[in-house]
């Protein structure tokens, strides 16, 4: 670090949404010259930190003082030209216009009103040049990969004479060598002086670029650590809350023991893949058996089965199911061959809030069928009766909106409208999130239920204990790829899973 005072400090910063206490009292510093990461899970306050600094949000309580002086900006334009700019995950630039044009957006240089085309296209030269990149200034910026769209953005932030550089999940959907071309460009700025703050899900990334990093969870400050006095091994115990050799043990005869696979598996995904979201994985799943997905929130895990479910389209690999080879590019194709996928978030995509119990129990299985073919009320009462029984859905009125349910019951619904399709193979993200513990164990019986039924199941879960507990096998990711697949055996604890995540490396191979 070039500066031994901070450009930036953030003391006591506390930030309250109805029902939510989104940050508590948070503490944050920034020096000159120094790549600094902002680390914890989905939800940990990373976000509101950040639009808390640039004015995105006011703070309930705190003080931000930039250099010295005390500021509270009304919104991001503010802050820029108080030098902090924000880079976002989505590149927020015209690619309509030219290289030039986005950067000096809102800045032209002008005579007598004219903007003045060859000084702005020298200038933009000049600072791509200190950046190393050589690009076609005139050409239009979407004819330039994302990642140079990234470093054009980037151009742009610091040609505002940026002292804070925001960086927000920028390498989500980049590849290795242009990762790697980033990470060329952060050291550069930081010899400059250029303070950087680094949001990331991607632990290894961050062991390569940054000098020290803070630790978030549930909206409070958990510490502050020189990224060399801290192994990641400790870094996932403060992200998650938990001591791992301290971590409850599960009874040996609560867990799973390993089925034989049939020699053909029910679904055999080879390496499958989508840029951006998930690196090409093989996983093979065998009727009747249960494979956990055990990484950090942000690792991948939703990615897998969105793709598996034909939610997102894959870009590589193909998937066959008993054997053949299956076109799963959209979820009806994946209803047909017999996957149901219950999503992490229920409200958003999953119930409808506005529609009945039965209705929504219903609907699955009449999208399977088309909407021309309407499935004959006494069926539906059938249907609904049996599953508001067997999962013990209450209170047990299928004409009653779903919106009234408990989170627990409206789980229970979609799970009984994936049910009634009898499917091969159950994604069932996050399941028991949110959900009150009879709820969730009753989840978790059915889960072995419809294991020792036949029926494959996918199963993801924050929760280790819960994976292990369930699980056959547990496929562990680690920045969007998939490290590791382990047999659920004597050997396999929660340390040994958390060990994998941590080092992404396992003694076992990738490919059962």
């Amino acid at each position: 670090m070039t500066g031994s005072q901070p450009i930036l400090t953030m003391t006591g910063i506390r930030k309250t949404f109805p029902g939510v206490r989104a940050l508590q009292n948070v503490d944050f510093r920034l020096f000159p010259g120094e790549v600094h990461a902002l680390m914890g899970e989905n939800g940990a306050g990373k976000s509101t930190l950040i639009k808390v600094l640039t004015g995105v949000y006011d703070t309930d309580d705190g003080v931000i003082n930039l250099a010295g002086e005390q500021v509270a900006f009304t919104g991001p334009m503010q802050a820029a030209a108080a030098g902090v700019s924000t880079v976002y995950q989505e590149v927020n630039l015209c690619t309509n216009l030219s290289v030039a044009e986005n950067i000096f957006i809102g800045r032209e240089p002008r005579r007598l009103g004219a903007v003045r085309w060859g000084e702005m296209r020298r200038r933009a030269r000049e600072l791509l040049a200190r950046l190393d990149l050589d690009l076609d200034v005139t050409a239009q910026l979407g004819t330039y990969s994302l990642a140079v769209q990234q470093m054009v953005a980037i151009a742009r932030a610091i040609d505002v004479r940026a002292r804070v550089l925001i960086l927000d999940e920028p390498t989500s959907s980049l590849d290795a060598g242009e990762v790697a071309q980033l990470f060329r460009i952060m050291r550069q700025l930081r010899d400059q002086g250029i303070a950087i703050l680094f949001v990331t899900h991607f632990l290894d990334q961050v062991y390569a670029v940054a000098d020290r990093i803070t630790v978030l969870r549930n909206g409070a400050l958990v510490g502050e650590y020189r990224t060399g006095e801290l192994p990641q091994f400790s870094l996932v115990e403060k992200m998650i809350g938990k001591e791992l050799d301290v971590l409850e043990r599960l009874d040996e005869q609560q867990k799973r023991t390993a089925v034989r696979p049939d020699e053909t598996p029910l679904v055999d995904a080879t390496q499958l893949g989508r840029k951006g979201a998930v690196a090409p994985f093989s996983l093979r799943i065998h009727a009747g058996e249960v494979v956990g997905l055990a990484g950090l929130l942000g690792s991948g895990r939703t990615e897998v089965a969105r793709l598996l479910f034909g939610a997102d389209r894959a870009d590589h690999g193909q998937v066959a199911v008993r054997g053949s080879k299956a076109s799963l590019r959209n979820p009806v194709q994946a209803i047909d061959h017999g996957v149901g996928f219950c999503s992490e978030n229920r409200r958003a995509e999953g119930i409808v809030p506005e529609l009945s119990v039965r209705e929504n129990m219903i609907l699955a299985m009449q999208a399977a069928r088309g909407w021309l073919r309407p499935i004959p009320r006494r069926r539906q009462d059938e249907l609904v009766e049996r599953y508001v029984k067997a999962l013990s859905i209450r209170p047990a009125n299928p004409d009653l909106p779903v919106r009234n349910l408990s989170g627990g019951n409206q789980q229970k619904v979609l799970l009984a409208r994936w049910l009634i399709t009898e499917p091969r193979l159950l994604i069932l993200d996050e399941p028991t999130r949110g959900i009150d513990i009879g709820a969730k164990a009753e989840i978790q019986k059915l889960v072995v239920e419809l294991s020792d039924g036949g029926v494959a199941v996918l199963f993801i879960s924050a929760e280790l204990e819960e994976v292990l507990r369930l699980s056959h096998r547990v496929a562990v990711m680690r920045d969007r790829t998939m490290v590791a697949q382990l047999d659920n055996d004597d050997s396999l604890d929660a340390d040994r899973v958390m060990q994998t995540i941590a080092s992404g490396t396992s003694n076992e191979e990738v490919q059962r």
